[in-house]
């Protein structure tokens, strides 16, 4: 390795601890303003509770055994939808593509589900599967596979033209052209949607969770809201957001995985 090279290296690893050092020092401070804001009454810690309220929410939950049933549910649900929805985008978009009238059939009727909330579906969803999970698994497979069908629909549309044209020439039906050309150039896009997937199932669930649950970390927080107990909602809440960070850092490992 040449000086240049291990000067460069050297670089990137400062910069990259110096970006973390930063984001870990935003944390601190914010939960440090929050805590002292509450101590001294300049905000309403009835509303918006304290990191100290927050951590003895969690500690009860732990200690009632709780805390990590509700967890673990919602995290089962999320995986559950996560993969069908995306076994399903995949094999919509290549039936989009393969079939370009039924593309183009489809495609407004994918513009209008997407723009829909799905939450508005919730009763009805509800009357067919009923008032458990099956419920919530469906309302995060909607959310998840219409999104993913689209954007994974568009990368195959976006390959190459000339790659194409090349694929025609040497006499290539749709068939083999999708299979060596299109989803091997669309891979990244593929990938790449298993994030935008495990969000998409994670809000999914929480919406089911609020309309049918009665465990899961959306039961907590909607739970915590009608008995008026917010640094419950708060800590339903906080803890939504690790689970989410480590479900995308996990997805974003396989990411990495697949791609080299």
């Amino acid at each position: 390795m040449s000086k240049e090279q291990e000067l460069f290296l050297k670089k990137y690893k400062k910069n990259k601890r110096i970006i973390l050092l930063i984001q870990i020092l935003i944390i601190v401070a914010f939960l440090l303003i929050w805590e002292l804001l509450s101590r001294y009454h300049l905000i309403n810690s009835f509303i918006f509770s304290s990191p100290t309220k927050v951590i003895k929410t969690i500690y009860h939950l732990y200690l009632k055994q709780e805390l990590f049933k509700h967890i673990l549910i919602t995290i089962y649900e999320t995986i559950i939808s996560f993969i069908i929805g995306l076994f399903i985008s995949i094999i919509l978009s290549i039936l989009l593509y393969l079939y370009h009238n039924f593309y183009k059939v489809m495609d407004p009727y994918l513009t209008c589900l997407n723009s829909l909330p799905k939450v508005a579906l919730g009763p009805m969803i509800i009357i067919i599967a009923g008032a458990n999970t099956k419920s919530i698994i469906l309302m995060a497979i909607l959310i998840n596979v219409i999104v993913s069908t689209i954007v994974i629909t568009n990368g195959f549309y976006n390959t190459d033209k000339i790659k194409l044209k090349l694929m025609l020439s040497l006499k290539a039906n749709k068939y083999q052209t999708l299979k060596y050309l299109v989803i091997p150039s669309s891979y990244k896009t593929i990938i790449s949607s298993f994030k935008l997937g495990i969000s998409m199932s994670l809000i999914g669930v929480i919406t089911g969770e609020f309309l049918v649950s009665r465990a899961g970390l959306g039961y907590l927080i909607i739970y915590g809201t009608q008995v008026f107990n917010l640094d419950l909602v708060i800590s339903g809440i906080l803890l939504l957001i690790i689970i989410s960070f480590i479900l995308y850092k996990l997805v974003e490992l396989l990411e990495h995985k697949l791609l080299s």
